[in-house]
């Protein structure tokens, strides 16, 4: 007689469903644990629930630049504009357009807010300009007052481009390389003579003079200790111009020359910490073409005589530092000085992102408080709390005993995507708005219907006339196909929708792409277990009335039986 044969272990891990619930236990705790160590109990508010500053930009045009102001530019500046942003750590930042000369900056309340408020609107226009000559930063007295012979900026340039931020430069001739820059031949090194002349060189024309008579008046009438004179000092100038500017301390004022490079030819630039004297330090490194710029311009500035072998790195028409040049430098620069950790790192965002094609005026500033946001939150909760009641009624009414194993596998859901969320705000960034807990309330209803695809291929199991352990095991196959395609058909829309839309709308579509995703894991590391271990108890697996699986209830055809083969005897004895 065939020894009988042995029977195949239960599918899908039947007989240690306590691995699965362990594992997604740990998870919990680890998440739970994370969040309370980076002390961020409580996820991240956008500004419609936590409030923040509502800023209108309105681009400007300038002289000669009226159709600057189209479509492309403003789309342009809007990218530029979140990069920055985003670049600060800011979370939920909000730009967009409105009208045809207006953006919008939403930035909720947070640690870099303020430093994001000072440099959405900043233009960025970044030029390396020759410096024909330097003074005090105060006015001089008379035009044709001198000082030779006193230190020029104390900036010194290293092989990588070494800069001081903070030139000491005393008063020296006004005159000394204006006259020269104002040629006809416009060369766009600077061949000043180092010697006090206030009169124009006998090769310059009347129009020449007449320029460099204005310019001179400008600089000794510049006073660099005010901040409004400051910002106007070189509005308005073209990269072709020869300007006067004012350095960003105030303590300096500088004519300076034709722009030789521009922001547009750096290619990427970071702060960091000098290694020689631990100060903080922006590195730039330049594109191909501008480090031929680079090359060449500091190669001309290298033969010069102080102050002409200095060059100024000019962002939005202050001189953020003026460094001398002793020898051709290569692709690479580092600006250092005063810097701060802080004020470093702002220069190198602002210069990474790139100038804005526009300029921009500060056209109003709105505090935003978290009163309507809050009172709308309030009502989306209440709506959100009634359709979670209306659910767990219709699953206690429906499935009875079942509607137990849908809410513990909710509340597995619920802490996960608190957990997540509450992370994600000093992970990425991640902030909870409205749209984004809109978000949450939908996903509900997506988890709810994996468990009743699961719980509805048990009961036809059931019906079939199956004991329910064997029905457990037999419809998860089959519930799992449909709830991982249902499932895969939800993150594919949430997925779509956050690429094609901008602002709140992205909030909903990640939301519901997260919880979609925790949905899979919620069923199949917990809900899944579960229900295995509750197949096992009395109550579940004798079909209790109030089990949701009481066979007679379901309508349960009469016990499937295996029918086995029996061969006729061939002995009338053994009949």
């Amino acid at each position: 007689m065939a020894a009988p044969k042995k029977s195949r272990g239960p599918a899908g891990g039947q007989g240690r469903p306590g691995r699965s619930l362990a594992l997604i236990l740990i998870a919990m705790v680890a998440l739970t644990g994370g969040m309370f160590l980076a002390d961020q109990p409580t996820p991240r508010l956008g500004i419609d629930l936590a409030g923040g500053t509502s800023i209108t930009l309105e681009a400007k045009s300038e002289p000669g630049q009226e159709s600057a102001i189209n479509k492309t530019n403003m789309d342009t500046a809007v990218q530029i504009m979140e990069r920055r942003v985003n670049g600060l750590g800011v979370s939920e930042a909000e730009v967009q357009t409105q009208g045809d000369r207006n953006i919008i900056v939403n930035i909720p309340k947070g640690t870099n807010s303020a430093q994001a408020r000072e440099q959405v609107g900043t233009t960025a226009k970044l030029y390396f300009r020759p410096v024909l000559t330097v003074a005090q930063g105060t006015p001089t007295p008379t035009p044709s007052a001198s000082s030779s012979g006193k230190p020029s900026p104390s900036a010194s340039t290293s092989d990588k481009g070494k800069a001081s931020a903070t030139p000491n430069a005393s008063a020296t001739t006004q005159g000394r390389a204006v006259t020269g820059a104002l040629k006809a031949d416009s060369s766009p090194t600077p061949k000043a003579s180092t010697t006090p002349k206030a009169d124009a060189t006998p090769s310059a024309s009347a129009a020449d003079q007449a320029a460099a008579a204005k310019l001179q008046k400008q600089f000794a009438e510049l006073d660099c200790s005010s901040k409004a004179s400051r910002a106007k000092a070189a509005l308005g100038a073209k990269p072709t111009d020869t300007v006067v500017a004012c350095s960003s301390e105030g303590d300096a004022k500088y004519v300076l020359g034709p722009a030789q490079v521009s922001g547009t030819d750096v290619d990427s630039a970071k702060a960091a910490i000098d290694q020689t004297n631990g100060q903080w330090i922006v590195q730039m490194e330049f594109t191909k073409g501008g480090a031929k710029k680079f090359q060449k311009i500091t190669g001309q500035l290298a033969q010069q005589q102080s102050p002409q072998n200095q060059f100024a790195i000019a962002l939005d028409g202050e001189v953020v530092s003026a460094p001398s040049v002793r020898t051709a430098l290569s692709a690479n620069a580092e600006i250092s000085g005063s810097f701060t950790q802080q004020s470093a790192e702002d220069l190198a965002n602002v210069l990474s992102y790139g100038a804005l094609p526009l300029s921009f005026k500060e056209q109003s500033v709105t505090t935003v408080t978290a009163a309507l946001g809050g009172e709308q939150l309030q009502a989306g909760l209440i709506a959100g709390a009634i359709g979670l009641a209306l659910v767990v009624i219709y699953l206690v009414a429906y499935y009875r005993g079942l509607a137990l194993i849908a809410l513990l596998s909710l509340t597995a859901s619920g802490i996960l995507t608190y957990t997540i969320m509450s992370l994600l705000g000093p992970a990425i960034g991640f902030a909870l708005n409205l749209p984004a807990v809109c978000g949450a309330i939908v996903a509900i209803g997506i988890t709810a219907d994996s468990f009743i695809v699961y719980f509805e291929r048990i009961r036809d199991e059931i019906r079939e006339g199956r004991t329910l352990r064997p029905a457990v095991e037999r419809a998860w196959p089959r519930a799992r196909r449909t709830i991982l395609v249902s499932d895969f058909v939800s993150f594919l829309a949430a997925a779509v929708l956050f690429v094609v839309t901008v602002g709140k709308v992205q909030g909903f579509a990640f939301t519901l792409g997260l919880t979609t995703l925790l949905d899979v894991v919620v069923v199949f590391l917990f809900t899944k277990p579960v229900m295995t271990l509750m197949a096992r108890t009395k109550f579940f697996s004798s079909g209790h009335p109030w089990s949701g699986l009481d066979p007679k209830r379901l309508g349960a055809k009469p016990p499937l039986r295996r029918s086995r083969r029996v061969n006729a005897p061939t002995d009338p004895k053994e009949a």
